[in-house]
């Protein structure tokens, strides 16, 4: 018989501290300040004249509204299950007073996961934190098993997005000759995007017996992982038209899906930096030829920020060879199974939850708990 959900008293004001430090870190009173502001100039003649304006400040109210009532729905989760607590403490040993118990606790429980996700929000505070991204996957070492290792991680993503709820636009996945994909780079749009899966940046080893070896050996494989920011419209990077070739081709993809057969997928190559940048996503040459432009701005405005910080870990982490010793997370699938963060220390046995299914947040959370210096005393695990 499964043992009863139970919560005490001082658990709930442990959650009641938690969340009022959130509160704190994330300004609540100025945002309910700012939502009220930015109403009243919503409804003011001419808000529509300038529509790109017009909807950033929707956008704007949008996420605010947002994490206001994130905040509020914590409060009254901690509210019922405080109430349900004392009632049944009253109630003393009525059977009535189990469920209520029960209750308690199971509200403390949904209460504990929402009052991660908003502290791990109130983390985030770089420029781009709270907006989208672009993520790229490269094989590294490997060899054809790299290939293959990269295609396993963009479906682990994919899964990751689609449990986040954010939307993805792939722009580029071609297949490799033999067995996975060349590459793939695709963007993430939603909240706190760029935030959550900078976590992710950097080399991905994998153990495993090899699928293409016929004698069934062990093999250790690597990819690299890029994340890099959509930069916000008020961002621009000039880009000569000198600067660059724009090349036409024909576009392919894993297995033929999610990419059109016509000769409208786009090449841009920048000169100055030898960045090249494929999109084959899109219907025609115009809109590749743009996400193309959205990514190599991106990419051009990291690079002129390490230029100024001198400090490759600003955006995406240390740049370094997708190989043996740069690992920051390790997947062994023989001879045992396990899952672990190098610099978080979060591991789970369970590997086919974070590669099939994308269960990916006890490893972006326990990242970023360890970033920020907040890891508890007892290492987070998946």
């Amino acid at each position: 018989m499964a043992e009863a959900l139970e919560v005490t008293p001082a658990e709930l004001d442990a959650f009641a501290d938690r969340l009022g430090e959130v509160e704190s870190y994330l300004h609540l009173d100025e945002k309910r300040t700012r939502v009220s502001e930015l109403e009243a100039k919503s409804v003011a003649p001419g808000f529509w004249d300038d529509a790109d304006a017009a909807r950033a400040t929707m956008e704007e109210i949008a996420r605010t509204k947002e994490d206001i009532a994130a905040v509020d729905t914590a409060r009254g989760e901690l509210s019922d299950a405080r109430a349900a607590l004392e009632l049944a403490e009253e109630m003393g040993d009525d059977p009535d007073a189990a469920a209520l118990r029960e209750e308690a606790a199971a509200t403390a429980e949904r209460l504990a996961r929402a009052i991660d996700e908003l502290e791990l929000s109130s983390w985030f505070t770089g420029e781009f934190d709270h907006g989208d991204a672009i993520v790229t996957i490269k094989p590294g070492q490997g060899g054809l098993e790299a290939q293959d290792w990269t295609f396993m991680l963009f479906k682990m993503y994919m899964k990751y997005c689609q449990r986040r709820g954010w939307k993805v636009t792939i722009n580029d996945c071609p297949a490799a000759e033999v067995i996975g994909i060349d590459r793939a780079t695709f963007t993430v749009e939603g909240k706190d995007a760029f935030g959550m899966l900078r976590a992710e940046a950097g080399v991905h080893r994998l153990v495993r017996i090899s699928p293409t070896d016929d004698k069934r050996r062990r093999q250790t494989t690597f990819a690299g992982v890029e994340v890099i920011p959509v930069l916000p419209d008020d961002i621009d990077i000039e880009i000569s038209p000198d600067d660059i070739r724009v090349d036409v081709y024909h576009a392919s993809g894993p297995g033929g899906q999610g990419v059109n057969t016509t000769d409208s997928a786009v090449r841009v190559t920048h000169f100055p930096s030898g960045i090249v940048v494929t999109c084959q996503n899109e219907r025609s040459q115009i809109q590749n030829k743009a996400a193309c432009m959205q990514i190599l701005k991106a990419r051009l405005y990291e690079i002129e920020l390490e230029k100024r910080a001198e400090a490759l870990d600003e955006i995406r982490g240390p740049k370094t060879t997708i190989g043996f010793g740069n690992q920051i997370r390790s997947y062994v699938l023989y001879p045992y199974q396990m899952v672990k963060d190098l610099r978080s220390g979060v591991e789970t046995s369970n590997v086919e939850a974070v590669l099939d299914d994308g269960d990916l947040d006890p490893f972006v959370i326990g990242y970023h708990r360890w970033a920020t210096g907040n890891a508890d005393a007892e290492t987070p695990s998946a």
